[in-house]
């Protein structure tokens, strides 16, 4: 089993939640983050809106030296390992404008899952 990690544009979030529940993916994680990559939030939360605003932002550095986090949703999905790409696909679909900020989308191998009710473990906790 695959934990899938998704950083994107809050909002892109309801366009992620139909296109991953569209895939055969309706439970999920979301939480509301502040994060910045390696722009440091040069462009702060218009360029979230505007795209456009990254080509600003080496002016912006300039003026504005400070540290910006940029507001983002995270979502977790755990996934059986033959559906990764599917799952990623879906997330990649929704997101992908081809401008600065469009996200990441991590997977991460899981040991164990346990379903605390049950007592159920591996995929049969999941499914």
């Amino acid at each position: 089993m695959k934990e899938i990690v998704a950083f994107i544009r809050r909002h892109q979030l309801p366009a992620t939640k139909k296109a991953l529940e569209e895939a055969g993916f309706s439970a999920m994680t979301i939480q509301s983050v502040e994060g910045r990559g390696k722009q440091k939030g040069i462009g702060g939360w218009a360029a979230e809106v505007d795209p456009e605003m990254n080509k600003l932002a080496s002016a912006l550095q300039n003026m504005e030296p400070e540290i910006k986090w940029i507001p983002k949703r995270m979502i977790t999905i755990i996934v059986q390992d033959d559906q990764v790409s599917s799952a990623v696909d879906a997330i990649m679909l929704a997101n992908k404008t081809g401008h600065i900020g469009d996200g990441k989308v991590f997977v991460c191998p899981l040991e164990e899952v346990v379903r605390v009710r049950t007592e159920e473990r591996g995929a049969q906790a999941v499914s």
